[in-house]
């Protein structure tokens, strides 16, 4: 069963699903595939921050309804460390701001758009194979395998995608830390208004939170920690440990889970007319906040680059794809390398090394120079708004 389409997406996470959504906005066909239910997709526990071009561009793709009312606007965060607590100011220091608002409800908010403008997103549909000189994607669905032919294929699948295996021949590079963090939503109140980062003689922990009665909590652990390992007592006695929050209050646990840690690139994101966009293009470790931020930006760049080759048979920036996105993927590279390397204790790590990581996270809640530099790239540098 042959189909045919302008532009194929694979996955339904945030960059396929704003991509779908931004070429609707031109007047672009799209069919996104997505091989879990829409009750799977709509509930998976992701990232939660969202930087100030971010925001302003899910506003500007008339998706801020929700986001500006269930949002929470933070102007900082805290850097715990050495018995004491330091905030850095952003709204203070570089003028912008951060919306915590959970990847899970930008998805969802993302999926009623698409649907209440008649979009094309079918769940349960599997993308097995693409074929790159057509291009085509092989999905099957319903127990029938069927043929999706486009004049682009946009692959938002993942890290472990058939996006990815597609791009044959491109550079990767990765790197695997030696920890992992070991995550809990649960029910409780935040016990502080902004998010707090702390490093501990025990190892990091990170507060955060999705609403005022829900909290995403997280501890620093081996890769290969086993959850039974972790009773809920253990949880709760560590995190108050680590954040220095002794009132912590203990409430129903959610979710719960132990994520490993890496980086990595493509190079190319990008091979004849498939394009890959998101964690199917470069992972990055949490400890940043750039994960999501990176795929909304990878699909803006794209979609304005296929919006000029259908209106105007002008592939420069079709082309130029790469080139556009890396730059900004390598430096929040460095910068999610940077926090995880200040925040987090190390296998053996000896005094001498523990010095120096107090001496660091010293100079940089001190300096104002250095707490700049943090705050600019937490909330997202003022060029990297995206103008739709």
């Amino acid at each position: 069963m042959n189909e045919r389409t302008q532009v194929a997406i694979v996955g339904a996470g945030p960059a396929g699903l704003m991509l779908s959504h931004l070429l609707h906005l031109a007047g672009i066909q799209s069919v996104v595939l997505e091989t879990r239910d829409r009750a799977y997709v709509e509930a998976r526990v992701r990232a939660g921050v969202l930087e100030h071009g971010a925001a302003e561009m899910l506003r500007a793709a008339g998706l801020g309804a929700r986001l500006d009312r269930e949002g929470l606007v933070h102007r900082g965060i805290h850097l715990n460390f050495d018995g004491g607590r330091h905030r850095i100011d952003f709204e203070e220091l570089v003028g912008r701001t951060i919306v915590v608002y959970g990847q899970q409800e930008v998805v969802r908010d993302l999926i009623q758009a698409r649907l209440q403008a008649g979009g094309d997103v079918r769940f349960e549909a599997e993308a097995v194979a693409i074929d790159t000189p057509g291009p085509a994607v092989t999905y099957r669905a319903g127990g029938e395998e069927h043929v999706l032919e486009a004049d682009f294929v946009a692959g938002c699948d993942g890290s472990h995608g058939v996006g990815r295996r597609a791009l044959n021949g491109a550079a990767v590079f990765d790197h695997e830390y030696e920890f992992g963090w070991l995550g809990v939503l649960a029910r409780t109140p935040p016990a502080s208004e902004e998010l707090i980062y702390a490093y501990h003689e025990h190892g990091f922990a990170l507060h955060s939170m999705r609403s005022p009665e829900v909290s995403r909590l997280y501890l620093q652990v081996r890769p290969d920690e086993e959850l039974g390992d972790w009773p809920e007592q253990r949880i709760w006695s560590e995190l108050r440990l680590r954040l220095g929050e002794p009132g912590l209050r203990e409430g129903e646990i959610l979710d719960v889970g132990v994520t490993p840690m890496r980086s990595l690139v493509v190079e190319p994101m990008q091979k004849g007319r498939l394009f890959l966009a998101g964690d199917a293009a470069h992972v990055v470790p949490p400890t940043g906040a750039k994960g999501m931020n990176l795929a909304l930006a990878d699909v803006a760049v794209l979609a304005a680059a296929m919006v000029r080759w259908f209106r105007d048979a002008d592939d420069a920036a079709l082309d130029a794809y790469s080139l556009t996105c890396l730059p900004r993927v390598w430096r929040a590279q460095r910068f999610s390398w940077f926090m995880t390397n200040l925040l987090h204790l190390g296998r053996g790590e000896d005094e001498f090394e523990h010095r120096l990581r107090l001496a660091n996270l010293a100079y940089t809640a001190s300096s104002r120079a250095a707490s700049a530099s943090l705050a600019e790239n937490y909330v997202g540098a003022a060029t990297d708004g995206v103008t739709l």
